[in-house]
């Protein structure tokens, strides 16, 4: 008779997953409170220490560390010595580990670190041994035995022993998932009690999800990966595609971008993304409007875009969208109207992601450079505090305006210059190694389009991504009409700067905090 050890902290799905095994005849081992469950529900098991011919001892930190246990895991089918071993030592064969591990991720997010380093029992307790073992051991045994590190893959093992399908590719795929899964699990706790301000050397649980197709460009390999599980990261990783061809690497990278800063606004809005750069941007009273708003600020350059919305898609401004040529979509949700609409191009990629982005201001990101990377906490701030510089405080109208800009500013690649009428775009400048440069590109875009809004009513801004080392940019932006000036400060010339907005009945505010993205 074939041999099952069920040993899970998470209960999910055990009683029904035991009750399948046992119709496909095989017998159950189980460990203390798994056990429990099962019997509770009419399902019969030994228990390990049945097995063992030993109790549990030390409050169960030890139950499964047994000869009896893991020769019967580890011991190869194909070798006649090891089956030998087996029987003189009175050890049975197991064919099914199903393990998952004591729940230290939730325990950790629950229990904050304690500055002085007195890690409480409770995260202690919560670091699974045992476990942990069990699976390496049903892993590195693959061959022979099927690993289970998720209550996820129950079904599909279940239907694989139905249907006798169980291939050596399918126990390989299953094992590279429990040596992924205690890799990540022995992660969380270095990380954890290392108090280190980023991950410790060797800790960053990487796990491959899937080979795109190349690179920024065709000569270059790609990857995804993720850090984790990517069904529960609130990204573009684990938005589902509901329609169109693979994403690419760039998509992936556009998609990111257009999908943090339209999170930025707790109102409708829209962003337009092209090669990582925003080039338009709006809040709307709806989602069709925030897109014409969002689209008029450079048309030209959102053919072949990436657009991200942060409320579901309908039927009105999917019509207006079908209209353009775009590589990807990403939204909250579509409506079945919009959906049939612009599924009809086969091309467009769409991606539905229910979960906004969330602000994390321990996030990490990573930049590779040749034989090492940087590693730096994620922008994630907005501002420090808003200081007026001028004489002249900004109207209403004017810092409604100004809060918007500083929000797009922050994701527009440095030297960043934006101009903003009412809450949309009318210029980006972006990218230049001089910020008078990218004022005269946000300042040409600007002229290109006619965007329809009474000036009056809608006074120009400005926003800086960094502080004005001279006061070209405000004396050039005073041709334009810019009425008023959003920027970090913090030059020993903010002098100069402020002196020509005064001279020139501009307001300008000071943040305390640039945002170069380079």
């Amino acid at each position: 008779m074939a041999t099952a050890l069920l040993s899970v902290s998470d209960k999910r799905g055990v009683v029904e997953f035991a009750r399948e095994l046992k119709n496909l005849g095989f017998d159950i081992i189980s460990s203390g409170g798994t056990a429990k469950t099962l019997k509770d529900n009419k399902i019969d098991c030994r228990e390990i220490s049945d097995v063992t011919g030993f109790p549990e001892m030390l409050d169960g930190r030890v139950k499964t560390l047994n000869p009896k246990i893991h020769g019967g895991i580890l011991a190869k089918r194909s070798d006649a010595k090891h089956i030998e071993e087996l029987k003189k030592h009175g050890i049975e064969q197991i064919d099914i580990v199903a393990v998952n591990l004591y729940p230290f991720e939730e325990t950790a997010k629950k229990i904050q670190k304690p500055a002085d380093k007195n890690i409480s029992d409770e995260i202690i307790e919560n670091i699974d041994i045992g476990g942990v073992t069990l699976i390496r051991a049903g892993a590195k045994n693959y061959k022979d035995v099927l690993i289970v590190c998720s209550a996820d893959d129950y079904n599909v093992v279940i239907e694989n022993l139905k249907n006798k399908t169980v291939s050596e590719n399918f126990r390989l795929e299953l094992a590279g998932k429990a040596f992924r899964h205690t890799a990540y699990y022995d992660a969380l706790i270095s990380n954890y009690l290392s108090y280190e301000e980023f991950p410790s050397e060797g800790a960053i649980p990487l796990r491959k999800l899937t080979p795109l197709r190349y690179g920024e460009n065709p000569h270059q390999n790609a990857s995804l990966y993720t850090f984790g599980n990517e069904e529960n990261i609130p990204s573009v990783i684990s938005a589902k595609q509901i329609h169109g061809k693979e994403l690419s690497y760039n998509n992936y990278q556009d998609l990111e971008s257009a999908w943090r800063l339209v999170h930025e606004f707790d109102k409708v809005a829209c962003a337009i993304i092209k090669h990582n750069n925003p080039c338009g941007c709006a809040e709307g009273d709806n989602i069709k409007d925030a897109y014409l708003k969002a689209l008029s600020c450079d048309p030209v350059s959102a053919f072949g875009g990436v657009i991200a919305f942060n409320v579901a898609v309908d039927e009105t401004v999917a019509e207006e969208l079908s209209k353009l040529f775009v590589e990807c979509i990403i939204a909250p949700d579509f409506s079945k109207e919009a959906f049939e609409k612009l599924s009809q191009k086969k091309n467009i990629r769409l991606l539905k992601q229910p979960i906004p982005y969330k602000k994390e201001e321990a996030s990490i990101e990573y930049r590779m450079l040749s034989g090492g990377m940087l590693v730096q906490n994620r922008d994630e701030s907005l501002l420090s505090e808003i200081k007026l510089a001028t004489k002249r405080a900004p109207t209403k109208k004017e810092e409604d305006s100004l809060n918007f800009a500083w929000k797009v500013c922050k994701h527009v690649r440095s030297n960043a210059i934006i101009l903003v009428r009412g809450k949309q775009t009318v210029g980006i400048g972006a990218g230049q190694m001089s910020r008078i440069d990218s004022l005269n590109i946000a300042v040409k875009k600007m002229k290109q389009i006619i965007h329809g809004l009474n000036e009056s009513e809608n006074p120009l801004v400005l926003a800086s991504d960094a502080f004005f080392p001279f006061p070209d940019v405000v004396e050039e932006s005073a041709k334009e009409n810019v009425t008023a000036i959003i920027q970090p400060g913090g030059s020993i010339k903010d002098e100069f700067s402020i002196n020509a907005c005064n001279e020139r009945n501009i307001a300008m505010q000071f943040t305390a905090m640039r945002h170069f993205k380079h």
